[in-house]
């Protein structure tokens, strides 16, 4: 599996979904799909960069407290949709949530660990959450050229869940699906050492440490709770889409005409 990389420095975890083989044997296009962290602080180096990589759209998947906080850049010729992906006002590991769970994760090696699969199975569950994807797809069903960039602030969990049915979509199997998910651990990295080394100066415990460590971590766990919980709850990938995502045969030939070689 080639995973593409974009050359750029200030947006966390950026890479094109180009280059994957989906239905027939067909690739995914590139310059089409961009899957990245939050780009509040992207330089204008690199917004250059994206404009002339073919950048139309900017679908923003956090929460309006985060986007409020650290907004995206009005890019000249880019649309912007604001679609949270979660109906919760924040992300685990947050400025917000570290005030208020510091002492869950000072006392629990493993309560990350446990958000992390509760936070993933929601994603399946809940209306909005299902409405949100829905809305995506609609987005990308609409955007007949030029280049649509996702996001949310690590590039990971919400990002990956979405990624997840558009790759599905377009064909490519599940193990690649699994192992770009994955690629965000190598493409983390470095934030997660820098951000350890911050909270072991101020004095974090090693169980703090731990916890962080998992919210900012890629995991089968994660996303096998995603698979089984639409295998339980709703009897399999394929009954999902078509009864609780409203995905036709129509708009799944239109996304496989859209972004397919």
């Amino acid at each position: 599996m080639k995973v593409n990389v974009l050359p750029i420095n200030t947006v966390l975890n950026p890479r094109d979904l180009g280059g994957y083989y989906g239905w027939n044997n067909r690739k995914v296009k590139s310059h089409r799909l961009l899957r990245t962290g939050s780009i509040n602080q992207i330089s204008i180096e690199d917004e250059h960069f994206l404009q002339d990589y073919g950048l139309c759209k900017i679908i923003d998947l956090r929460s309006r407290t985060e986007s409020i906080e650290c907004p995206d850049p009005k890019i000249s010729g880019v649309e912007y949709f604001l679609i949270p992906l979660s109906d919760e006002d924040g992300t685990l590991g947050g400025k917000d949530d570290l005030n208020d769970s510091s002492v869950i994760y000072n006392e629990d090696q493993y309560v990350g660990f446990k958000m992390m699969c509760e936070h993933y199975r929601d994603h399946v569950i809940k209306k909005h959450d299902r409405a949100a994807v829905r809305q995506i797809l609609d987005i990308l069903a609409n955007t007949e050229k030029g280049t649509v960039l996702y996001h949310c602030s690590e590039g990971k969990d919400r990002t990956g869940f979405v990624t997840l049915f558009i790759l599905y979509l377009l064909g490519v199997d599940l193990e690649t699906i699994r192992q770009d998910y994955l690629y965000s651990n190598y493409m983390l990295n470095d934030y997660r050492a820098i951000r350890d080394k911050k909270f072991q100066e101020d004095g974090k415990s090693l169980t703090f440490r731990a916890n962080m460590r998992i919210l900012s971590s890629a995991s089968d766990s994660f996303f096998d709770t995603v698979l089984i919980t639409i295998e339980n709850k709703f009897g399999g990938i394929e009954k999902y889409f078509k009864e609780q995502l409203g995905i036709t045969p129509t708009l799944r030939d239109r996304l496989r005409k859209l972004y397919l070689k």
